[in-house]
């Protein structure tokens, strides 16, 4: 988010914020101590913004009605795509292999664990990460975070890679973004494999490193533009805690790879504190 300008405080900017959405103009504006505070999500938008607003600031009619035919869905679905590369690569991938265990079942999830497993004798047998790497599998060391196990699962994960994710790519760019998503997935994906689980899998670890990483860079500099609920934050942290508990497990939430959580979100808060250390340098 890009600081545009500053409207008067308590003025009724409900029209306003209408026509900036009718015009596709991603935008926020914040309470300040002076005024309210409008900012642009994308930075080459801002002339076009100031226009309406200096046209709100004279009472003109902002939405004027066009025999222009509207953009279709799907073109406003690939230029969103174009602007968030990492994060719809994100979705897609992990819908797609979502909608593929559904027909190829254990043979495509064994070929995505951090390790390949297999059954003998009646028991669950799996090669050690070294051989796996060195045999050439690097892939493995992601892949599980692709993962996921039902419909709750995958919604409730994906859900939050578009919140935190889209604002992300947004602010700092799809490199930040792909950076995140490696060293955060490799990084959860390793926390829980070394607690000798070698069945886990989904991108629960990433949100949380998006989500330390969006907090602190929202608390640190609040002029980045970042955002993130205070009561959304505390719900998090106190969910990652509550399945680490034993009564989670007797109230059927057993089997979180709260390792993964851990080691995401410790990931996120390293990034978090860096990027937002760069910024109040500067």
């Amino acid at each position: 988010m890009h600081p545009v300008t500053l409207l008067p405080l308590g003025a009724d900017t409900s029209e306003l914020r209408k026509a900036l959405w009718h015009y596709r103009i991603g935008h926020r504006i914040t309470d300040e101590a002076d005024g309210q505070l409008l900012w642009v999500a994308d930075p080459r938008q801002h002339t076009e913004l100031t226009r309406l607003v200096a046209r709100w600031d004279r009472g003109e009619t902002l939405i004027v009605d066009s025999p222009k035919v509207q953009p279709a869905a799907s073109r406003n679905m690939i230029a969103m795509g174009r602007q968030l590369p990492v994060t719809f690569l994100m979705i897609g991938i992990s819908l797609l292999i979502f909608a593929l265990t559904g027909v190829f079942g254990d043979l495509l999830v064994v070929a995505l664990t951090i390790v390949p497993v297999g059954v003998s004798g009646g028991q669950l047998v799996y090669g050690s990460l070294g051989d796996t790497l060195a045999s050439g599998q690097v892939w493995r060391l992601l892949s599980p975070a692709f993962l996921h196990f039902g419909w709750m699962h995958l919604i409730f994960n994906l859900m939050w890679v578009w919140y935190f994710g889209r604002q992300i790519e947004q602010l700092q760019g799809s490199r930040t973004m792909l950076l995140l998503l490696l060293v955060a997935g490799i990084g959860a994906n390793l926390a829980q494999y070394v607690t000798g689980t070698v069945l886990f899998g989904g991108m629960s670890g990433v949100v949380y490193a998006l989500l330390a990483h969006v907090w602190l860079m929202s608390r640190r500099v609040p002029s980045s533009g970042f955002f993130v609920p205070q009561m959304l934050v505390v719900f998090m942290l106190g969910w990652m805690v509550f399945t680490m508990m034993d009564v989670a497990e007797s109230v059927g939430f057993g089997n979180v790879a709260n390792e993964a959580h851990l080691g995401g979100l410790l990931v996120g808060l390293a990034s978090g504190w860096y990027y937002s250390s760069k910024r109040r340098k500067r």
